[in-house]
């Protein structure tokens, strides 16, 4: 049975921000900024990634000339449903798994190295699952803003200021060789491990595994983020519309809806619409707020459907209770 946590208190949700700006940063520049001591912050984000309440993952971007980001409704049985959801969960590839209130039982995110391993790997394993009905697929074909660039309004500027994170680094030419990528799935289990406990489970001396992290953290394949249970950022709605905007009007348009709090993601597809838009919200009611909104503000926008989702059993690869709270990494 899932275990529904109290509210955060405002020192969690500033500390939740502050690692929002930059996931890895150390508990010095963290402390400094917050105005507390170094372990305290320490011991803060210990307690709060251990009851599942907020959690930094990471994943590798991929060839971005290959790299296929693309959206799955699914039509599956009513009876058994969580036996569907379980298989969905346990694709790699299928990094977010949403109940919705739609004519699609499920929504799914899923990010693979390529179109081919799309269609020839994860699709013939989403439609082998026993009570898929149906599915359908649409691409992102331009990706203007995602959840890792999402903020809690929790800090001041002064203190956004402090924690700013170094320039991302541009992609570096060539692979890590797979020593390096070693590291990966252990940072996907926690984007903040130390080169200590990540050398005590490859076996290696921290020296070595230190050199390695830098290599894979300076070379521009690694996205990391802070995330957290939706339940306790006071935004417990997810809305998705699917819309239409004219083709020169998407860069436009993005740039519009960026300026909007509530924005989650934002992209450009394929299908029958054409762009995507996701918002965590404080109530139903904000929806028709909303949808006035777009239309004030993108006159050309046609907001084809209008979706909540009822839950998210999977984000970004990290499976979740029904509360949204993380559980423990497998």
């Amino acid at each position: 049975m899932a275990k529904f946590h109290a509210p955060l208190s405002e020192e969690d949700l500033s500390l939740i921000h502050a690692l929002q700006i930059d996931p890895r940063a150390g508990w010095v520049d963290v402390g400094a900024a917050l105005g507390v001591h170094p372990t305290s912050a320490a011991a803060r984000w210990d307690r709060l990634a251990a009851s599942g309440a907020a959690w930094v993952t990471a994943h590798a971007l991929g060839d971005p000339q290959e790299v296929s980001l693309s959206f799955i409704g699914v039509d599956a049985v009513t009876e058994g449903q969580s036996g569907v959801v379980d298989a969905l969960c346990a694709i790699a590839e299928v990094i977010t798994v949403e109940q919705t209130a739609s004519s699609r039982a499920l929504m799914l995110t899923v990010i693979t190295d390529s179109m081919a391993q799309l269609s020839t790997e994860v699709i013939p394993r989403i439609r082998a699952i026993d009570g898929v009905l149906g599915y359908d697929v649409s691409l992102c074909t331009r990706q203007h803003f995602n959840g890792s660039s999402w903020r809690l309004n929790a800090l001041s500027r002064a203190q956004q200021q402090q924690l700013r994170p170094p320039p991302r680094p541009e992609r570096q030419p060539g692979r890590l060789p797979p020593s390096h990528l070693d590291l990966l799935p252990l940072l996907a289990r926690d984007g903040r491990a130390t080169a200590a406990s990540m050398a005590r489970g490859l076996g290696r001396t921290p020296a070595t595994v230190q050199r390695q992290l830098n290599r894979v953290l300076g070379s521009g394949t690694l996205s990391l983020r802070c995330d957290m249970a939706q339940s306790l950022s006071g935004y417990p709605v997810t809305c998705q519309w699917f819309a239409k905007v004219p083709a020169g009007r998407h860069e436009a348009a993005a740039a519009t809806l960026r300026q909007l709090p509530f924005v989650r993601f934002l992209a450009s597809t394929t299908g029958r619409s054409n762009f995507t838009i996701i918002m965590w919200l404080r109530s139903v009611a904000d929806i028709m707020d909303v949808e006035l909104t777009l239309q004030q503000n993108i006159p050309d926008i046609e907001l084809q459907e209008t979706v909540v989702m009822l839950a998210c059993l999977k984000r970004v690869g990290r499976r979740l209770r029904l509360d949204g709270t993380a559980l423990p990494p497998r």
